[in-house]
């Protein structure tokens, strides 16, 4: 095996796997890429057995073959290199690699190829083409809302449902709950629903472009597939029963708020630096025109408050006060783009809505918090 490649070009290609490669995989040949010369192209491939994701290059080949390659020695020797054309041969007896620059010479231990996990194939699948931007949002808006929480394996992932009028992304951690729905991505067959894992869709957010190039999303009971450009990611499914989000979303909210966005996240930010360390405890407190923010340690006689205006509409006229996690607000206005954000209430003990007050036509974003109990309602 031997090609000549650019050593930045391949580096960038290998940088969007190395977030696939485990630190200390259950298979030890997990450390290493998968390099194969096929039909004159270079599929570079890294897996973790739950994640497969396959890039593919175009190099000057001499000589076809395979190898599995060392992916930490490899990235760190073509992240020092300046940038040059470099040859790379495999010498297919005992697998040893070997780099030449303009000026050096590195020599790898490489594995049989064949030991490498081969790429799962899927059948019986559906799939839809989408643009990578629709997809990259989606990741945006959910990411942050799922659960590390290993004893919930299905909150672990975002819960994707796809019908053929809409397509809805829903992530939760039990305290934060967030939904983006697309009217402009739909199924050609009957409504689809699974769970794509955290790290997959993280893998995925970093090497996704930020504009329309076509992605096709292919899917089946157990395995979803991204393929976009040169780049292909498969990975497996979370094979739980994501909660009944819809029965969670209060519809009968009578009051509403609207404010600007980045003046509340500064003033949450502020106002977290002297909350309870613990519990992140920060007050609204809302009245006519006018909101305040505050927050306190009593442990360190800490406290802070500001006074923000704003527009706040209730049936019955009434104020109110609500305790919230002020990273979990924080949190959600940094990951939405509006200018001004609108929030419903109800009583302070029930959950709150955070949502863009306008939003693109063909999309729906929705945040729900679940409020924090204070000493004393107003």
């Amino acid at each position: 095996m031997k090609f000549v490649v650019s050593s930045s070009v391949l580096l960038k290609q290998i940088s969007a796997l190395e977030g696939v490669v485990a630190g200390n995989p259950v298979v030890p040949i997990l450390e290493n890429f998968l390099f194969e010369i096929k039909e004159g192209k270079l599929l570079v491939t890294a897996s973790d057995l739950q994640v497969t994701v396959v890039s593919e290059l175009s190099v000057d080949v001499e000589r076809e073959g395979s190898v599995a390659i060392p992916a930490k020695m490899l990235s760190d020797t073509l992240r020092n290199l300046p940038e040059q054309p470099v040859t790379i041969t495999v010498d297919e007896e005992d697998f040893v690699v070997q780099i030449f620059s303009a000026n050096g010479k590195y020599r790898l231990a490489g594995e049989n190829a064949i030991d490498f996990p081969k790429v799962p194939e899927l059948e019986n699948t559906q799939s839809t083409e989408v643009a990578s931007e629709v997809i990259s949002s989606a990741i945006a808006y959910t990411l942050f809302a799922t659960s590390t929480d290993e004893m919930k394996p299905a909150m672990n992932g975002v819960y994707v449902n796809i019908s053929p009028s809409q397509a809805v992304f829903v992530a939760t951690d039990g305290h934060r709950l967030m939904r983006y729905k697309r009217l402009d991505v739909s199924s050609s067959g009957e409504l689809e629903e699974f769970i794509i894992p955290r790290k997959a869709l993280t893998i995925l957010k970093k090497s996704l472009p930020a504009d329309d190039t076509p992605l096709q999303l292919t899917y089946n009971d157990q395995h979803a597939s991204f393929r976009f450009n040169t780049i292909q990611m498969t990975c497996r499914l979370i094979d739980e029963n994501f909660p009944d989000y819809e029965n969670v979303i209060p519809l009968d909210n009578d009051k509403t708020m609207r404010i600007g966005r980045t003046e509340l996240m500064s003033s949450l930010k502020r106002m977290a630096i002297y909350a309870n360390k613990s519990t992140n405890q920060i007050r609204l407190k809302i009245a006519g025109d006018q909101l305040e923010v505050s927050a306190e340690d009593i442990d360190f006689s800490n406290e802070a408050s500001e006074k923000l205006f704003c527009d706040f509409e209730a049936e019955d006229g009434a104020e109110i006060e609500i305790g919230f996690n002020a990273r979990f607000l924080i949190d959600g206005l940094s990951n939405l783009s509006a200018d001004k954000v609108a929030f419903d209430f109800s009583e302070p003990n029930r959950a709150a809505l955070l949502k863009p007050n306008d939003s693109e036509s063909d999309e729906d974003i929705l945040m729900l918090i679940m409020p924090v109990m204070l000493n004393n309602y107003y």
